[in-house]
């Protein structure tokens, strides 16, 4: 398996008991979604190795504590700690309507209402505050934020975006 081919549903930030119990920090809205997995693809070493479960709960909201096969002790499951875990792409619920997933919207054309065309989406920046489209017209990077205010439509077939962005800001772009 790829990580082309999954999606990230979060990191293993600690150890919960001496057993090999690890707590999982989710990436989700609703973490209940991934309370009964029966297995995840763990990031080690640069390639996702796929590790069974034996069992998993809730632990604080969106904290996962998970008991997986064959980790039974404190030093397996500190070789864990910090590692990113995936599922694969084909396992994420389907949104209905304007929402969508980033990886959905890579290539789709951005139009904005005042201004027209803006350009093509060539990745969604999330490490930041505000998770960003970046848009790319004839080689010149647009940034605009993600953000529900923003967003008029998303037409998931004709693959394009209509905006409404803030008076100027594409302009900033352009100068």
């Amino acid at each position: 398996m790829n990580k082309k081919d999954c999606f990230y549903i979060g990191k293993i930030v600690k150890k919960f008991s001496f057993k090999g119990e690890l707590l999982i920090k989710l990436d989700t809205d609703e973490p209940e979604t991934f309370e009964h997995l029966e297995t995840v693809f763990v990031d080690l070493r640069n390639g996702l190795v796929p590790f069974f479960i034996e069992s998993s709960q809730l632990h604080k909201s969106d904290l996962l504590r998970v008991k997986f096969e064959d980790v039974n002790s404190d030093e397996e499951a500190d070789a864990l700690l910090k590692c990113e875990l995936y599922l694969p792409l084909e396992l994420l619920p389907k949104l209905e309507g304007d929402k969508f997933y980033y990886h959905e919207i890579i290539g789709f054309t951005v139009e904005d209402v005042h201004f027209g065309p803006v350009g093509i989406v060539k990745s969604v920046n999330d490490t930041t505050a505000q998770p960003l489209f970046e848009i790319d017209r004839n080689g010149i990077e647009i940034l605009i934020p993600v953000n529900d205010a923003f967003i008029k439509k998303v037409d998931k077939n004709k693959k394009t975006i209509l905006v409404d962005t803030p008076e100027g800001l594409i302009d900033l772009y352009l100068q």
